[in-house]
């Protein structure tokens, strides 16, 4: 890397931020990979002043939904064209393994062309008339709304806001997660050079105590979307009720993955390895919580330990790597303290708890497989998300008390099941509660599919065709056919002299 400080998106122009200058760090070796000046509050004014602006004369939000359409399929196209220049920028961003910042990529690209479809195939309807009159109800833009992304799948979370909010006619602000910058600032120079007309999208890396409270805030700010943690969210979501300005809120998981006595165990081995292990475990949807029916509970545990120590632990340029280091030092210690928690809860370590040492393990921010046992699902490691590669195993004696324990947490953001038994499947698939159930798999998205939580997993969906009206008003038009004038102002007349 070198020095030189790199410019922000912001109004439309590419310059330094006002705040403080500070490093993008490799989570693999703890060094620098990119320096930039953080936004400050008088460059969120500035941005959003800027892109409330461009939405009013731009002529962005009048374009015919075609139009848009073809910015929007011309981003995907160039997303895809850098694809394995952007899928390296996000290795070195947030430390996920080449192989999944590759398919992070390509779910970009996916995402704005979907929303590029959904845009120009949105029907308004003409609804059953009531009287002399032919109704109508349209979807409008909202103005400028903000996307509020996680570090850790940025240019992933960044698409699943941007392209709806785009496609729906509006000016974006994004605000990255202060450690992972890198992927929101090219993703705006993307949809630049794909003729999104200047000012539309700004790019504000910083604090978000900070950033992400003045954002939320502004009076020009008509909705925001949040994906992050359940405690910044509810802030959020307070700020809003104030605003009366609606919200989308993708918040903690504690989820739990379910494996009946009737499972195919080579299937269940691997999904409930992949669903807590892949991204290092730093996915809210990872499947945290595993309940194996009592029967089966020490042969699958066996299986499974065996697998899961045979996972590869390294550099994430390695193509072979299944699992690269944490985000941070500081997030390592608090994995590690959670472990400590669990053990001093009464649980035993099956698997791993100990950090990783020697060579490029002692450069980046490593921490292997762990796997506890001997707990009940009331202990705060059980209810609490983690947000690492630790899984809490807990076996189960029938489908009353699995139900108990599975839907007994603040979090119902998603659960997998592995049973043979389509039937037994589907129905504690209804019983379970959760925003997305997975049978038989576990962590595989389609962009097509609304996905959210209920309770402190969230408010609202994103995703799906739908998914482009979360940011637009909708309006009815009434369109008077009578042939006389209204009866009552007629009945009512006045007669002159």
């Amino acid at each position: 890397m070198t020095e030189q400080t790199l410019p922000l998106c912001i109004a439309g122009q590419w310059r330094l931020g006002r705040g403080e200058r500070y490093a993008s760090y490799y989570p693999a070796t703890g060094e620098p990979v990119a320096w930039l000046n953080a936004a400050n509050v008088e460059d969120v004014n500035e941005a959003i002043e800027g892109a409330h602006q461009a939405f009013l004369h731009s002529g962005w939000a009048q374009r015919k939904p075609h139009e848009r359409a073809a910015v929007l399929y011309r981003i995907a196209q160039l997303i895809r064209e850098q694809a394995e220049e952007l899928a390296q920028l996000q290795r070195q961003d947030n430390g996920k393994p080449i192989g999944e910042t590759r398919n992070l990529v390509a779910s970009a690209a996916g995402t704005f062309q979907f929303f590029a479809a959904a845009c120009e195939t949105l029907e308004e309807t003409i609804t059953p008339s009531r009287g002399d009159f032919v109704t109508m109800s349209v979807y409008e833009p909202m103005g400028v709304v903000a996307a509020i992304t996680p570090w850790n799948s940025p240019i992933a979370s960044e698409a699943q806001k941007v392209a709806p909010a785009l496609a729906a006619g509006n000016a974006v602000v994004i605000k990255p997660a202060e450690i992972t910058p890198l992927l929101a600032l090219q993703l705006a120079r993307l949809c630049e050079e794909a003729g999104l007309p200047k000012g539309l999208i700004s790019v504000l890396p910083g604090k978000g105590s900070v950033l992400g409270d003045a954002i939320t805030r502004h009076p020009l700010v008509k909705r925001v979307s949040f994906t992050g943690g359940t405690r910044t969210g509810k802030h959020i979501a307070h700020i809003a009720a104030d605003k009366m300005m609606p919200v989308s809120l993708e918040l903690g998981g504690k989820s739990p993955t379910i494996v009946l006595d009737d499972a195919d165990l080579d299937h269940a081995v691997a999904g409930v390895l992949y669903g807590i292990f892949s991204s290092s475990g730093e996915a809210c949807i990872a499947g945290s919580r595993l309940f194996v029916a009592r029967a089966l509970y020490e042969p699958f545990m066996l299986r499974l330990c065996a697998a899961a120590a045979n996972i590869k632990v390294g550099n994430p340029a390695d193509e072979t790597t299944q699992m690269g280091p944490l985000i941070s030092a500081a997030h390592r210690e608090s994995v590690e303290r959670y472990v400590a928690l669990g053990l001093s809860e009464g649980g035993r370590l099956r698997l791993g708890g100990q950090r990783l040492t020697g060579d490029e393990y002692d450069k980046g921010f490593y921490y292997p497989p762990t796997i506890l046992e001997g707990l009940s699902n009331d202990q705060r490691v059980c209810q609490e998300e983690i947000f690492g590669p630790v899984l809490i195993a807990l076996p189960f004696d029938d489908e009353a008390d699995l139900l108990d324990q599975a839907n007994d947490s603040l979090y119902a953001l998603a659960a997998g099941i592995w049973s043979r038994d389509y039937k037994r499947a589907w129905s504690l698939g209804r019983k379970i509660q959760a925003g997305t159930v997975w049978i038989n798999t576990y962590k595989q998205f389609s962009i097509s599919t609304p996905f959210g939580g209920w309770r402190d997993s969230g408010l609202g969906r994103e995703k799906g065709r739908l998914g482009i009206l979360q940011y637009m008003e909708q309006k009815s038009l009434y369109w008077g056919m009578n042939e006389r004038p209204l009866a009552w102002a007629s009945e009512h007349r006045e007669v002159a002299p």
